[in-house]
């Protein structure tokens, strides 16, 4: 089915957010997880992985409506020298992609592509559900300071590898 344009447009820049954030949570979980940091490496992790998801159904659906995905271009990464940074970088990230989710979704409106506009809504929502769990982190890191919040993000001694 050959897809608007715009449309296709939109869907690969998409596509540039989300392999920059698989490529960023990735870094981020192997920093984290050097520092000791565990859990929240763990987290990360999951986050890369969800992004790489994100990634294929945005794939999957510019060559449905006939687009060349372009996997040659990745969003910048922004990798953090400590803890509170790369809750930061990640944030950022997210801000990112929520603003274009919005643009795009609106757009696909505009050209009647209802299916690509509801790929947009799902990504938007798994957005804002990132971004409410790094708003969170960086509030309790604020609030109990960073040595407390690493003994919450540590496994403990006999836990570790």
């Amino acid at each position: 089915m050959k897809g608007e344009p715009q449309v296709i447009e939109r869907l690969n820049e998409a596509l540039f957010l989300e392999l920059g954030a698989v490529n960023q949570y990735w870094v981020h979980y192997r920093l984290l997880e050097d520092w000791g940091y565990t859990k929240l490496a763990k987290k990360e992790r999951a986050e890369s992985i969800e992004e790489m998801h994100h990634a294929d159904r945005l794939v999957a659906r510019i060559i449905f409506l006939e687009g060349h995905p372009n996997l040659q271009s990745v969003a910048p990464l922004r990798i953090g020298q400590n803890v509170k940074e790369v809750l930061e970088s990640d944030l950022a990230g997210e801000y990112d992609a929520r603003t274009a989710y919005k643009r795009s979704r609106d757009i696909c409106q505009e050209a009647g592509d209802y299916v690509s506009m509801k790929l947009f809504e799902e990504l938007l929502a798994d957005e804002e559900g990132h971004i409410d769990f790094l708003e969170t982190q960086l509030d309790l890191l604020a609030s109990i300071g960073e040595e407390k919040y690493g003994q919450l993000n540590a496994d403990s001694a006999n836990e570790a590898e």
